[in-house]
């Protein structure tokens, strides 16, 4: 599959050589976690929304309330949806050239809905099953409100670029010989012990879906 083209938005106008548009690199970024960010203007004001986002091959999804003022207006304009991981905070020599190392996608496109019900259950199974493998078929059934009162969205993954910082401090090079301790701190998100609810029968194991919880997904 193609590689992103380089637009006028996209393009990165400083640290151009941190930035990415291979499909490989911006999609494992995408399917590293599940949380982004999605930006809307609405009635000439900018909102930015908090969300989980899965993607399925060239096209990234994300859902929400069919009632959210953001959800019904994204379909009339471009949105930017964000994605970022943290890994380390980067301890210099100077105040200067402290750093972080991270990993980012920012993409620009218009949104679509997926108004057929079982193809919008089916993305919402995919979506809970990305996480929790298998979790979806062990539940309750979702009932035709519950899938009225949810909005999935799509977006083609065509426009938008990676951006990606990793490694040591750079000093200037004089001030590698300050007698100044320099590094990096990595920070990782890490899962507990799955913790029961105070209703859970407590003869009850945690379910193998749980148990295989996943950040990363697979198409």
């Amino acid at each position: 599959m193609a590689d992103l083209e380089v637009t006028e938005r996209s393009r990165l106008r400083r640290s151009h050589e941190r930035g990415a548009f291979d499909r490989e690199t911006i999609n494992a970024i995408l399917d590293a976690g599940p949380l982004c960010h999605v930006a809307y203007l609405i009635d000439g004001k900018v909102h930015c929304l908090p969300t989980f986002h899965w993607r399925v091959g060239n096209r990234i999804y994300w859902h929400g309330s069919a009632a959210s003022r953001m959800i019904k207006n994204a379909v009339q304009q471009e949105i930017c949806l964000t994605v970022t991981y943290l890994d380390g905070f980067v301890i210099a020599r100077s105040a200067m050239h402290h750093s972080v190392n991270f990993r980012s996608v920012m993409l620009f496109g218009k949104p679509e809905i997926i108004s057929d019900d079982e193809a919008a259950a089916g993305h919402l199974k995919n979506f809970v099953d990305g996480i929790f493998p298998g979790r979806w078929d062990t539940l309750r059934p979702m009932s035709d409100q519950e899938l009225k009162a949810t909005t999935v969205l799509s977006m083609a993954i065509e426009e938008g670029a990676a951006k990606i910082r990793s490694g040591d401090p750079v000093d200037d090079e004089e001030d590698y010989a300050l007698p100044i301790w320099a590094g990096t701190l990595p920070i990782q998100m890490v899962a507990g012990d799955p913790v029961p609810d105070a209703r859970t029968d407590t003869s009850m194991e945690v379910p193998e879906s749980v148990k295989k919880f996943r950040l990363g997904r697979a198409d």
